[in-house]
């Protein structure tokens, strides 16, 4: 937790003390509007080296246009870049940046290897109760986010919510949710706990880097929208230093489609493969058990804003908030159904 701290630290400078003349340039150009395309669809003032084209008739000269790239807004009808905090910014504020994933990346090591001898101190799968669900899912969230960095994906502005949630989630692990090593309860003794449970976790810390991604889409849009209004109330100078850096909405809506999409044929398997356990610890697949339920009801709403997301009239912030409400209902199937509720599936340990 130390070591995250101090990359929560690097990562607040990267966004602080970063060049603000890009966030400056990148509002000029929302509110400069899309460049006019040539009438063969092309991007007026992009033209590529002419064509000769000899025939019969003598030699004609075409000349050939680069299609227009841009990024479209979530709306339809704004074209705006991304900001200089989705992959890095200037160079001081890159060098910041830098040791933010450096200090991020040592965090996750000493993570893992912190997961790693809770399950030798316990000789079993280190989730058998909340406080190892809690450590281990952290784990997952900081590790999918360190793949992705290291796969050239350009999502360094998921560094600042990111440690802001692993630091929130290991405190309430350590300060809350403690337990001391212990085995398991004969019915989570089965080598399905590998399975299923490695499965959610997995499932729930991707479903997260979507979340984070459709929360930030709802901020940069209304900003892209005010900044596209000249004669409405235009965003104040915190709004523009901070909002003004992260990519375009058309870009986070983007990233959270498809990370949602990719994890939720996991999630459905971590459903069947519970049930295929529920089977053989209680000897029935499914019994509407409270953790059942809202794992259904999960998956329900999740399948729904995939299904938004393919409807011509669901997309954008419609969509989005069908999103926030589907982590909604992975949330409360992980606290409120293992804290409050009492069912077959209470081993929270607290």
């Amino acid at each position: 937790m130390a070591v995250y701290t101090l990359a929560f630290g690097a990562h607040i400078a990267e966004w602080v003390l970063g060049s603000r003349s890009k966030v400056g340039r990148t509002a000029a150009a929302l509110t400069a509007g899309p460049r006019p395309a040539a009438a063969n669809g092309g991007a007026a003032g992009t033209a590529a080296p002419a064509v000769k084209v000899t025939g019969k008739g003598g030699t004609a000269v075409l000349e050939r246009r680069r299609p227009e790239i841009v990024t479209r807004g979530a709306a339809g009808a704004r074209d705006v870049p991304d900001g200089p905090g989705a992959a890095g910014g200037d160079e001081g504020g890159d060098l910041y940046g830098r040791v933010a994933v450096s200090l991020t990346t040592l965090a996750f090591l000493l993570h893992a290897g912190g997961v790693l001898t809770r399950a030798l101190s316990v000789e079993r799968a280190p989730w058998g109760n909340m406080y190892e669900f809690s450590t281990t899912f952290s784990m997952v969230v900081a590790g999918s986010y360190l793949v992705l960095l290291a796969a050239g994906k350009p999502v360094r502005w998921l560094g600042l919510p990111l440690v802001t949630t692993v630091l929130l989630d290991l405190g309430l692990a350590v300060s809350v949710l403690y337990t001391e090593s212990d085995q398991l309860v004969p019915a989570l003794d089965s080598y399905w706990l590998w399975i299923h449970v490695s499965c959610a976790i997995i499932s729930g810390g991707v479903f997260y880097l979507g979340a984070v991604a459709t929360l930030l889409y709802l901020f940069r849009d209304r900003y892209e929208t005010r900044l596209a209004d000249p004669a409405g109330k235009q965003p104040g100078a915190f709004a523009s230093s901070v909002l003004g850096r992260l990519p375009a909405a058309a870009t986070l809506d983007k990233f959270a489609y498809r990370v949602n999409a990719v994890v939720f044929p996991l999630w459905t398997f971590t459903i069947i493969a519970g049930a295929i356990w529920a089977e053989a610890a209680w000897g029935r697949y499914w019994g509407w058990d409270p953790k059942e339920v809202w794992s259904f009801i999960t998956w329900a709403a999740y399948a729904s804003y995939l299904h938004a997301r393919a409807t011509a009239g669901w997309k954008g912030r419609k969509a989005a908030y069908i999103a926030l409400i589907a982590f909604a209902c992975f949330l409360f199937n992980y606290y409120g159904v293992n804290m409050f509720v009492s069912g077959l599936h209470s081993y929270a340990g607290v």
